[in-house]
C-alpha cells in the first residue's frame, strides 16, 4: 500500500453519522505520507445534528490534515486543469450524492472534484453510506460500478434487521482501495457479509 506522496481529494458529503468513522481514515492517509485536500459539502458546514454542530467536523478535518478545505464549485473547478488530485475520494458519499454523480449533475464542489479527477483520466473512490442502497439507490451504484476509473470502499448491510436496505462502506478500507484505485484496479472483494449491527434508533 504505496500512498506517500499521492495527493488525494477527500470529499465529504451529507451521511452525518459516518463522520466519526472517516475521520479516523483522514489522519491515516495523513500518517502514510499523503497529502490530503479536504472537500466538502454544504452539508457538512451548515447542517447541526446530533452527530454533531455545523463545521465542527470540518475544523477537525482542516486541522488534521494542515489543508484550507474547498467548499465551492469555483474553487474546485481548478483541480482539472491544475491536474492536482492524484486520487479522489468521496466518504462518505450519500445516495443523493451517487444519484447526481451518476447523472453528471455537478451542483456541489464534492461533485466538481470528482468531474475534474474523471477528465484527466484519474480515480474516482466511493465508500458509500445510504439506507436505501438495496432500493432505488442500486440502480445508481450498478451504474457507477460500471463506470470507468470509479472504484467503490467494498460495502455491506450495516444492520439487516432494522434497516433492510442499508449499505455501509466499510471505511478502514479506504487506504487499500485508494492503493488499488491508483493501480488501476478494483479492491476485492467489494460485497462484504453483514459487519456491523445497530439497533433501532
Amino acid at each position: 500500500m504505496e500512498l506517500k506522496g499521492k495527493t488525494i481529494g477527500f470529499g465529504i458529503t451529507g451521511s452525518h453519522c459516518t463522520y466519526e468513522e472517516i475521520f479516523p481514515e483522514v489522519k491515516r492517509l495523513v500518517d502514510l505520507g499523503a497529502t490530503v485536500i479536504p472537500v466538502f459539502s454544504n452539508a457538512v458546514l451548515h447542517t447541526d445534528t446530533r452527530f454533531g454542530e455545523a463545521g465542527e467536523w470540518a475544523k477537525k478535518i482542516e486541522e488534521v490534515t494542515g489543508q484550507r478545505a474547498i467548499s465551492t464549485i469555483p474553487e474546485a473547478e481548478p483541480l482539472g486543469p491544475s491536474k492536482r488530485l492524484d486520487v479522489m475520494l468521496i466518504a462518505p458519499c450519500t445516495a443523493s450524492s451517487l444519484s447526481r454523480l451518476a447523472q453528471a449533475n455537478t451542483d456541489s464542489a464534492v461533485l466538481m472534484a470528482a468531474k475534474s479527477t474523471l477528465r484527466n483520466d484519474r480515480p474516482v473512490v466511493l465508500g458509500i453510506s445510504t439506507n436505501d442502497g438495496l432500493g432505488l439507490s442500486m440502480y445508481n451504484i450498478a451504474r457507477l460500478m460500471n463506470t470507468k476509473n470509479i472504484y467503490f470502499v467494498p460495502f455491506g448491510q450495516d444492520a439487516p434487521h432494522v434497516k433492510i436496505n442499508s449499505l455501509v462502506s466499510l471505511m478502514r478500507l479506504i487506504p487499500e482501495t485508494l492503493s488499488a484505485a491508483l493501480d488501476g484496479h478494483q479492491l476485492q472483494p467489494v460485497l462484504l457479509e453483514r459487519w456491523r449491527e445497530q439497533r433501532p434508533s
